[in-house]
């Protein structure tokens, strides 16, 4: 079943705004990808889900202390990614899912678990554990449930008014807050476009740049297209005083092929692209977002920036309103 929002993007037909194909020339020598990330296969859902034996999630180690999870697509078509970040006193988890329910979609249990390995190695199971979204889309908050109540955590509401109270902005979307989850600090930076409410965590220490919904492989929805173009030049200011290793956002939606992306709905996608974009990407999309005096559609290879047409932005108020 679509997810409401997706739905409802669905009833609001095709963007019918002009094209810009952005998609690299065949000649142009690839740029190496060092990361295991730009390498991993995720599970990816299957042809027959009754048959699908894959788990509900998926949980990758990048090191100790950081982890990817990924929802399976034969729970929910929308796959959306996971983080869960580790510091000394604090954990964080950036996103909860599409699915509420506990037994179908163990989040909680699965985070648990976790800690319960850090504790293995010596380190205390009672940190404390902060919730964030990257924005207030349903399959990036329905898990929170699972995590409201329990001692020691922390759940932020996925609203404006909570996000910019929760982490202090004062000059929202032109200012940074910063969280530290002990030896371990993280950068949280609006990013307004896709959603008004939207941001982007760095992580100083894996360096990666969490971009939920603004930027990821796949068939991206632009709400608000002024604010969009601010948030990534402003991503990209960031990116020049910061390193990154690799831009991380919520989903998978492209296929290894350039510029093709898994339609909405898809639970099967056996040739997906990898998650991790690059710094490289992050420019070339803020130079052709700048040289764009209108909305348009932008393919890129990995890839496509969408502007919302006026009935799908009424259809998305519509089904906010509707969630909330």
């Amino acid at each position: 079943m679509l997810s409401t929002v997706g739905f409802f993007l669905l009833l609001g037909g095709c963007s019918t705004v002009p094209t810009v194909d952005a998609r690299a020339n065949s000649n142009e020598q690839p740029i190496p990808l060092t990361s295991v990330l730009h390498k991993k296969k995720w599970i990816h859902g299957a042809i027959d889900c009754k048959s699908n034996a894959d788990p509900a999630i998926e949980v990758f180690r990048y090191d100790h202390s950081s982890y990817v999870l990924r929802q399976n697509k034969c729970l929910s078509f929308e796959a959306p990614f996971i983080y869960v970040l580790f510091g000394e006193d604090k954990a964080l988890v950036l996103d909860t899912g599409a699915t509420e329910s506990a037994l179908d979609f163990p989040l909680y249990k699965t985070v648990e678990s976790l800690i319960g390995e850090h504790a293995q190695r010596g380190e205390t199971i009672e940190r404390a554990l902060l919730v964030i979204h990257s924005h207030s889309h349903s399959d990036h908050y329905a898990g929170d449930s699972q995590f409201e109540g329990k001692p020691h955590i922390t759940v932020v509401e996925p609203t404006g008014a909570a996000v910019q109270h929760f982490f202090g902005f004062s000059k929202w979307p032109d200012d940074e807050a910063q969280i530290d989850l002990g030896a371990r600090k993280l950068t949280i930076i609006p990013t307004p476009g896709h959603q008004e409410d939207a941001i982007a965590v760095y992580d100083s220490k894996t360096k990666w740049l969490l971009t939920g919904d603004t930027l990821y492989p796949g068939y991206i929805y632009v709400r608000d297209w002024q604010a969009y173009k601010k948030s990534i030049a402003r991503l990209v200011s960031f990116s020049k005083a910061h390193e990154i290793t690799a831009i991380l956002g919520a989903h998978i939606e492209m296929t290894t092929k350039a510029g093709e992306y898994y339609p909405i709905g898809t639970v099967y996608q056996p040739n997906e692209a990898g998650l991790a974009l690059q710094i490289e990407d992050l420019v070339a999309l803020n130079s052709q977002l700048k040289n764009l005096d209108k909305p348009k559609k932008i393919v890129f290879d990995k890839f496509i920036i969408v502007p919302m047409n006026i009935f799908q932005k009424f259809f998305s108020s519509v089904a906010k309103w509707f969630v909330q």
